[in-house]
């Protein structure tokens, strides 16, 4: 024989048949519904990962800049001589500033406009770290504005008619306008940035008076090495900066670096991005189930080829080998296909995030792309190919009976290899082990729970169903579709169970993403106050309410302000640190606003205690029942403050419940006292400014120390913004249903082939094909709606436990949802059968008969 004969009759390599069963598998349509769910997938979890890698690789670029050095002692009262000559130990150039809101005026010439600004003050050598970019300036301007001079935002100016050489007023001063600022470095990326920055040189500060005793200033010491200094000294002085605030117990400070630091760009995303990753999570293992389901359904069909193989003599593992070959190829591919389509689907996210990232973004890394194709090829492989190994392990003629048989010992491992797979990419997209848990626990949890209520379910159903085809009183379509269930228990579950998760997911992203925009969303009450005015002080509070009744200004707060730091709790010193929860620490940490009244504010409601049940000569507290709860606080607990240098303790009498959205003056705590003459405090305001009033102009110019601030404007604003984050959360939520809608497909799908074959014979024995029609449209309403149903009651569920422990919003339970979840998922149950099974009544009945004869 010659060698050209025997390459003729040499089998195929088994790459060569990888690649002819793909092609025929495409064409014939086999591998489209595996490949769409992989590459939803993938789309999603990538465009998340992409924006996430970009705004992370943008903010270690920017974060001495944002930071203003490399290291800051943030605090609330001046830095403490012993930082600053700490600083000086190591040999570090230090810059000062502070910061605070106020309102700043044009003069009576320039029309005596007044507008909310963030006045921050400088020492010389601002900035450390970057540069300021001037818009436009006078010649000569650079570096931080001179003694005399303010630069400002251009809101500043357009909102004061301002321009370049014109007096700005500032407090008690009267400032020169002498260049507009374009970009500020260590601004940050604040979310509800609404007052715009008013820039002067520490010299002026004192000229302004702004400062009072009650002021409320954030104090920055920036570090940057200086001469001399050696490497490592910025760590150095934060080690012992922190050893300093512990031994001397200097409270409400706190060290920023570039490895601590949480710029607040960061924190502004937080929660959007908590459910864009939950998104991309809930459609990676949407993905899981759609692939599942499809690859089992793709088994089924290739049990005749697979056949004809194995009698041929084709060795399992060569089979084995070309499948998985087949399926590779289909995963990278479908892979690439989400990854270009994730690397789009960010942009758009960029764009709509455009008021929110106001940074100029890096390319992104090559990790969201490895990220998305372990992605793919854990879903492909791990879900879809051990279905399709069983084929090469079985006996030729358990496969001819199309019966797959057991799971065997590799199909276990590849499919155990691509749950741990899948499981290591969620850890590493939710970036939150509450979150990961939560989400992925409650997936498996209630996977086991529906096929669970599904097997008690199909067993209910075939007690009740009758014996004969001719029930009394039973419709002959709705009879057989009850027995058609009953029959087959395994399949009815499988369906129920799948259809279940399909719909979980995309109730629980409903439920979320209504009541997550709601949260953002919270509507102003119409008579709700639209100013609130700070830095009353008592000798101004005569004149300034008289301006106000002469406004026409009714109903308005008013209530005193006091600054004071908890210091103690039932006797024993308080410290952050023996707290266990990041918000207990925080407000250990930083001064309270408090107020004293004789009388309990009529918006506030009253949860324990008594109001003014104190003893005689006892001063009792009012606390709010979340801060009660977050410090582990009881009625008879006492708090110690120290305000102003005096230690004041009270004892807690009575817990209220506050309303925060109801845009009225509240406070944490309360003295139930009508005056407390010996503490120094100031006056806050609110009130709703009558339509067509001038009143923030009289009140800039009769009391130039006030901060007025436009709460509809700022609410504006943040709506603004709120409505990029909300589009955003909306783009990714529509991948999510498609991935869903995916899985409902695939479910209904997987039962195509029995369905023909059953369909068939009914057909053959006279049944017509309307009847059969409205057989299977009863039982996929019926199984779609057993679905929607446990979804909905579970939904409930995760919700409330997403909600209260990673997106901290309050959660009202809503009963309606299990049945209007019983009734989607039985339309979208027929939806998807109608287009998955529309073939299935017009299969020749020859056709069916001879494959059941062959069986």
């Amino acid at each position: 024989m010659t060698s050209s004969a025997v390459a003729a009759q040499r089998p195929p390599a088994t790459l060569a048949i990888a690649w002819r069963q793909l092609l025929r598998d495409w064409r014939a349509g086999e591998l489209r519904l595996l490949m769409l769910a992989v590459a939803l997938a993938v789309a999603a979890l990538c465009a998340v990962a992409f924006l996430s890698d970009r705004l992370d690789q943008g903010l270690r670029r920017d974060a001495a800049q944002l930071l203003g050095g490399d290291a800051v002692v943030a605090s609330d009262q001046p830095t403490p001589q012993a930082i600053v000559d700490l600083a000086a130990e190591h040999k570090l150039t230090t810059v000062r500033s502070a910061s605070f809101p106020s309102m700043a005026r044009a003069d009576d010439a320039h029309g005596g406009e007044s507008r909310l600004v963030a006045v921050k003050s400088v020492s010389a050598g601002y900035p450390l770290r970057g540069k300021i970019t001037l818009r436009e300036a006078l010649p000569g301007r650079a570096g931080a504005p001179a003694a005399g001079e303010v630069w400002a935002d251009p809101a500043v100016a357009d909102a004061l008619g301002l321009k370049l050489g014109d007096p700005l007023l500032l407090g008690d001063a009267t400032l020169r306008l002498t260049a507009i600022i374009q970009n500020e470095p260590d601004r940050g990326g604040g979310f509800i940035n609404f007052a715009p920055r008013v820039l002067l040189t520490e010299a002026d500060l004192e000229a302004t008076k702004l400062v009072q005793p009650a002021s409320r200033l954030t104090y920055r010491l920036a570090v940057v090495p200086g001469a001399g200094a050696s490497p490592d000294a910025v760590r150095r002085f934060v080690g012992a900066a922190e050893q300093v605030i512990e031994k001397d117990k200097l409270r409400g400070m706190r060290l920023e670096s570039l490895e601590a630091g949480r710029p607040e760009m960061r924190q502004t995303l937080d929660r959007a991005a908590r459910f864009l990753r939950l998104v991309a999570m809930l459609s990676a293992l949407l993905a899981a189930v759609a692939v599942a389901l499809a690859a089992r359904d793709f088994a089924a069909r290739h049990l005749d080829a697979c056949a004809m193989l194995r009698v041929l003599g084709q060795p399992q593992r060569r089979i084995a080998w070309a499948y998985g070959l087949e399926f590779l190829i289909a995963g990278v591919a479908a892979s690439l296909v989400g990854v270009l389509g994730g690397l789009a689907l960010h942009q758009v996210f960029v764009s709509l995030l455009a008021g929110l990232i106001n940074v100029t973004l890096p390319a992104p890394s090559v990790w969201p792309a490895l990220l998305g194709l372990g992605l793919g090829l854990s879903l492909l492989l791990g879900f879809g190919l051990p279905p399709v190994l069983q084929l090469a392990a079985v006996p030729p003629l358990r496969v001819i009976r199309r019966d797959l048989g057991a799971p065997k010992a590799g199909s276990l491992l590849v499919l155990g290899a691509g749950v741990a797979g899948l499981a290591a990419i969620l850890v590493v997209l939710a970036g939150d082990m509450v979150l990961g848990a939560i989400a992925a626990a409650g997936f498996a949890g209630a996977v086991l729970v529906f096929a669970g209520l599904a097997w008690v379910a199909v067993k209910l159903l075939r007690r009740v169903v009758p014996t004969n085809v001719s029930g009394a009183g039973v419709p002959r379509w709705l009879l057989l579709a009850t027995r058609q269930v009953a029959a087959r228990p395994g399949f009815a579950v499988m369906q129920v169970s799948s259809l279940a998760v399909g719909l979980l997911a995309l109730a629980l992203l409903v439920l979320l993403r209504t009541d997550l925009i709601a949260s953002w969303r919270q509507a102003t009450p119409a008579s709700a106050p639209d100013r609130f005015v700070i830095n009353i002080q008592p000798d101004q509070g005569t004149a300034f309410k008289q301006t106000l009744d002469a406004a026409g200004v009714q109903n308005y707060d008013w209530y005193p302000m006091i600054r004071g730091r908890l210091t103690a709790l039932n006797g024993e010193a308080v410290q952050g640190k023996q707290f266990s929860e990041d918000r207990a620490q925080r407000l250990t940490e930083r001064e309270f606003n408090l107020s004293h009244t004789a009388d309990m504010p009529t918006h506030n409601q009253l949860v324990g205690g008594r109001w003014g049940s104190a003893a005689a000569g006892e001063t009792g507290l009012s606390v709010e029942e979340g801060l009660a709860q977050t410090l582990g606080l009881k009625l008879g607990d006492t708090m110690t403050f120290d305000i102003a240098g005096q230690s004041v303790q009270g004892r807690i009498t009575s817990l209220r419940k506050v309303d925060w959205s109801s845009m009225r003056v509240n406070f944490f705590v309360l003295f139930e006292k009508a005056e407390l003459p010996e503490l120094p405090a100031t006056q806050i305001a609110a009130y709703r400014t009558p339509a067509a009033s001038k009143l923030d102009r009289e009140l800039a110019r009769n009391f130039p120390n006030l901060t007025v601030i436009d709460v509809s404007a700022q609410l504006n604003q943040v709506q603004r913004v709120l409505d990029q984050v909300i589009q955003a959360v909306q783009f990714l939520f529509a991948f999510t249903l498609a991935t869903g809608l995916v899985v409902l497909i695939a479910a209904v799908s997987s039962t195509r082939e029995a369905r023909t074959r059953e369909f068939g014979l009914m057909r053959a024995l006279g049944a017509p094909s309307s009847l059969l029609a409205q057989v299977q449209r009863a039982e996929l309403l019926g199984v779609g709606a057993l679905a929607g149903f446990l979804a909905g009651g579970v939904a409930l569920l995760l919700a409330a436990l997403l909600s209260r422990f990673v997106f901290e919003f309050e959660w009202q339970i809503k009963p309606w949802v299990p049945l209007v979840s019983a009734v989607c998922g039985a339309l979208l149950a027929w939806g998807a059968g109608w287009w998955s099974l529309r073939g299935v009544l017009q299969r020749p009945v020859v056709q069916t008969l001879r494959e059941a004869q062959a069986e």
